[in-house]
């Protein structure tokens, strides 16, 4: 049985400037009798937050239902006192989501359900399957039928036909269908399970509250907000089912080379994250130290782009001794609004997010630190506040390589090569488009020093093509292919 009560909110306008990629999305579940498990969850959510800002939704199981509320915005925006007290149970599962196959539309928001051997069951998906097309034309052809664009209702539906006795098994069987990066969360009315995939693309760890009590986050930093003790992440390849008897492990597919996506580092991940028992925070540092030794530059300030260029540029302030300071003081109300604006007010998204610190800036010379170029869209417009508010000059350095082919396993790169600046134009050119004195990205090789792990351990493909996951010829970079073939 589910009973579900989805908020109304519905709107796809954002004025947030594409700055960076978008990752998938956030999970958060709970096992854990006795305590408000869907409070539990919410601030878990909240913590994860950065992951995705499109929708938001969280299920509770109380041992023979599951109920459901969800919505589209934030957490903030989808959930209050009245739904959170309406999902009552032992167990939870949440997710907030960022589109990377499937639009922002409420029939894809997750966590989604399904039901296998008459148990219903929810699950919630960060990743991105690259043969998602093929999969859900075979199970079509067996007459199934999708009411969402998403590759996570492919895995729901692998799950729910699975022939398999239990619903361990039924993932197992799915998961040697599956290929792509997928970390997972799903709950029964009485369990939680955590899956990862073989090569452990995308981050999932396990937590520990009191008294035998467990949580999963894609991230540690979802851990601490609620009162939980690390334990270890999700190793490559596993199933790790949560209930009364604790932790049950099965190794449901042979671990492969690891391929954690090393944006996550760069980038994705809050900075109080730790993956692989390394530290985020002292990793981006490192990325600036690597900076500054590789590409020194004559100048008076170093500023960081808020709010993930911060430790990037404390970082190459902290080896280059030129002073850090601020440049821009960031409106840390904008997220998202419910508003569509005008072409022209889109235009003015970078104004609305920054404000140049004049009295610091004029007459400098300015190294502006960030920790990635996508596009190119806002740079731009940064580096032109920058000069509007008298800066003498402008040298940009980027934390990482130039970003020059899509991901396809979870980040959004919706149009392909062709609308990353690095694939179209040399750094010089890149330089001159911007309109800055200088622009150095650090190489590959120091990015690695930076992280302290070995290559091996990294999906470093937007950077090099090297796909660590073999992706179909005929798989589209786009997040609507599912859309585009149901029509």
């Amino acid at each position: 049985m589910v009973c579900n009560t989805q908020c109304s909110l519905n709107c796809p306008y954002s004025t947030r400037p594409l700055r960076h990629w978008r990752d998938a999305c956030g999970v958060f579940g709970a096992w854990a009798p006795g305590l408000d498990v869907s409070r539990l969850s919410y601030f878990g959510l909240y913590a994860l937050q950065h992951r995705g800002q499109e929708s938001a939704g969280l299920v509770t199981g109380d041992g023979s239902v599951l109920r459901v509320h969800n919505g589209m915005g934030l957490v903030s925006q989808v959930f209050n006192e009245d739904s959170i007290r309406s999902l009552p149970g032992q167990v939870a599962l949440g997710h907030v989501r960022y589109s990377t196959t499937g639009g922002n539309r409420p029939e894809n928001i997750q966590p989604m359900i399904g039901e296998h051997r008459g148990v219903p069951f929810a699950l919630a998906h960060n990743g991105n399957l690259v043969n998602a097309l093929p999969l859900r034309e075979e199970l079509e052809e067996q007459g199934v039928t999708f009411t969402s664009s998403s590759d996570t209702q492919v895995i729901v539906q692998l799950i729910a036909h699975s022939a398999a006795d239990t619903l361990e098994e039924a993932l197992a069987e799915a998961m040697g269908k599956m290929r792509g990066a997928y970390s997972l969360g799903i709950i029964t009315p009485d369990r939680r399970i955590a899956v990862r995939d073989p090569h452990g693309v995308r981050p999932l760890c396990l937590g520990r509250l009191e008294e035998d009590r467990w949580v999963i986050a894609s991230e540690t930093c979802a851990l601490s907000v609620v009162g939980a003790r690390f334990v270890r992440e999700i190793e490559p390849g596993e199933i790790v089912t949560l209930d009364g008897r604790g932790p049950t492990v099965h190794q449901a597919m042979p671990p492969q080379r690891r391929a954690c996506c090393i944006f996550e580092f760069i980038y994705f991940a809050r900075p109080d994250m730790r993956i692989y028992g390394k530290s985020i925070y002292v990793s981006r540092m490192r990325m600036g130290n690597m900076l500054a030794q590789q590409a020194p530059v004559d100048a008076d300030l170093v500023i960081p782009v808020p709010e993930t260029g911060i430790p990037h540029a404390i970082g190459f302030a902290e080896v280059s001794n030129i002073p850090f300071g601020e440049g821009f003081i960031k409106n840390r109300y904008i997220h998202r609004t419910f508003i569509a604006p005008e072409q022209r007010m889109r235009e003015m998204g970078v104004r609305m997010k920054l404000t140049p610190l004049e009295e610091a800036l004029a007459g400098k010379r300015v190294v502006m630190v960030d920790d990635s170029i996508v596009r190119g869209t806002t740079t731009g417009p940064e580096v032109e506040l920058l000069r509007e508010a008298g800066a003498r000059e402008i040298h940009l350095r980027i934390s990482c390589p130039p970003i020059k082919y899509p991901c396809f396993y979870g980040i959004d790169t919706s149009a392909g090569r062709k609308e990353l600046i690095a694939a179209r134009m040399t750094v010089p050119e890149i330089r001159e488009h911007l309109g800055a004195d200088s622009l150095e990205f650090l190489t590959l090789p120091n990015l690695v020093r930076a992280v302290g792990l070995p290559k091996g351990n990294f999906c470093t493909a937007c950077f090099d093509s090297k796909y660590p996951i073999p992706v179909p010829k005929q798989v589209k970079a786009t997040k609507f292919e599912l859309e585009e073939a149901a029509k």
